[in-house]
């Protein structure tokens, strides 16, 4: 172990973010460059000798989070980048984008603040890239197998490194214009800038993975096409379809899926935009939903100079402590303020959207909510509630309920579909049509960065039995496994 007092000498402490009205002005990640390193090494001598760390359980990955803690306390960041790569090919990511269910199966959770788990994770793999510990592993030899992956985000990525450090020929098929998946256009800049995106592939690159991109699988490169050119296909196409709200005024002029604005934001910090198509400049902003997906939106209606930004949920406010029926170890619902919320706007819990109201040109203007109660278990509108509020932009951040069917993918693969309308797999992540297979949201149903790459490293491990006959690759959960995580 680390510090063996270092949990009762040593309190929480976590990174320090840059002021508000600095942040907002610019698309640079929150955090204060650097300011975790003086405090990680004390922040990882945090880490019990707890017997049995939940927190492997609590992490998709299993990672090996008490070793890297100990060398991070021992500020050996070498032996720690090898432990934290050993189970995780992309931690600059998780790190920064994971909600962390590895700090509340924390066993120093049970009656004190969890170890800072994320803040070490960072820490180290940013230490690593500064030091070029972070070098290409190219295979020694080729097996002269092919393999086509559908789908760059961090499930599709997983899948090909683990695959082509295996030796087989990998292609990453991308129907956007760059590689990243919802990782480059999902995720604001401020959460995660993008380099960390294109060092990753760079290093992808030279271990001998490659990149196509504006290709879309069933349009542009039918299943057959595929299927003819290689001997296998991962399908990690996300789960893309977004869950509408059809209410009276949704064909209104300025409102938008969540997907359909925060990529243009990307796209302005990449250099294709000089303005975004669609802004919340001078708006009356609303955005429905409670989530991340929802805090990037608000986060990003700030940064445009959005006149008001209101978001809308239509569960409770969560509590600030587990409820009960959340004990510990398990991943609880908890009230949350994220950096976009320290930013300004109002949050409203326990309200629907009833319909919205626009001008004589057909542009939204305000959307008409009322309070809801859960009354004998079912969700009531409370009389004498409704109400009124301006909305001149309205994102809709409400998630996902599946794979994308209307592109031909799945009907041209023949793929079976389970009963939440994801594409079905087996035990080896395998699909109903032999040499394909599934990771990810594609299969899994919206979820965690963190299971989408455990299952990009699981479907990996899968494939390379198929093709070759046994395999060494790690395989760290299965299709049914949930772990200790909602």
């Amino acid at each position: 172990m680390a510090d063996p007092k270092g949990f009762l000498t040593t309190g929480r402490e976590v990174a320090e973010t840059r002021p508000v009205g600095e942040r907002v002005k610019d698309w640079n990640e929150v955090y204060v460059p650097g300011s975790l390193l003086p405090i990680i090494s004390k922040q990882a001598g945090r880490c019990m000798d707890c017997g049995i760390p939940f927190c492997h359980n609590g992490c998709p990955l299993g990672n090996l989070i008490p070793e890297w803690n100990d060398y991070a306390y021992r500020e050996d960041w070498s032996a720690a980048s090898e432990r934290l790569h050993a189970t995780n090919n992309f931690p600059e990511f998780t790190g920064r984008l994971c909600p962390a269910p590895c700090e509340s199966a924390c066993v120093l959770g049970i009656n004190q603040p969890a170890v800072t788990i994320k803040n070490v994770e960072v820490s180290i793999i940013d230490k690593a890239w500064d030091a070029n510990d972070v070098k290409p592993q190219i295979p020694e030899r080729l097996s002269g197998k092919t393999v086509a992956v559908i789908g760059s985000g961090p499930s599709g990525l997983a899948a090909a490194q683990q695959l082509t450090r295996a030796g087989h020929t990998v292609v990453v098929y991308e129907r956007a214009d760059r590689i990243g998946g919802l990782l480059r256009y999902g995720i604001p800049e401020f959460k995660m800038e993008k380099r960390h995106i294109n060092r990753r592939i760079e290093q992808m690159r030279a271990e001998g993975t490659k990149f196509r991109t504006g290709i879309e699988i069933g349009r542009d490169l039918t299943a057959t096409d595929l299927r003819k050119r290689f001997d296998a296909v991962v399908i990690a196409a996300g789960a893309t379809t977004a869950r509408d709200l059809p209410v009276p005024g949704r064909e209104l002029k300025g409102i938008h899926q969540a997907m359909e604005y925060l990529p243009l934001a990307n796209k302005v910090v990449e250099g294709d935009f000089v303005t975004p198509p669609i802004s919340a400049e001078g708006k009356h902003v609303v955005v429905i939903g409670g989530g991340d997906t929802g805090a990037d939106c608000v986060g990003t209606a700030h940064r445009q100079g959005a006149a008001s930004v209101t978001q809308l949920e239509i569960m409770p406010r969560p509590g600030e402590e587990r409820n009960a029926n959340q004990p510990w170890p398990t991943f609880p619902m908890l009230y949350k303020v994220t950096s976009a919320h320290e930013e300004g706007g109002e949050r409203v819990y326990s309200v629907s959207t009833t319909h919205f109201e626009g001008d004589e040109d057909g542009n939204v203007q305000f959307l008409h909510l009322v309070e809801v109660e859960f009354v004998d278990g079912k969700l009531t509108q409370k009389p004498g509630t409704e109400r009124r509020i301006p909305a001149q932009l309205v994102t809709l951040a409400m998630g996902f309920t599946g794979t994308d069917v209307e592109n031909g993918l799945v009907a041209q693969f023949g793929l079976d579909l389970d009963e939440r309308g994801n594409i079905a797999r087996d035990a080896d992540f395998a699909t109903n049509v032999d040499g394909v297979f599934v990771a990810g949201d594609a299969g899994r149903g919206q979820s965690l960065i963190v299971w989408a790459i455990a299952e990009g490293r699981s479907a990996a491990r899968g494939v390379d039995r198929h093709l070759t006959g046994a395999s060494s690759l790690p395989a760290p959960i299965r299709p049914t496994d949930r772990a200790l995580t909602v």
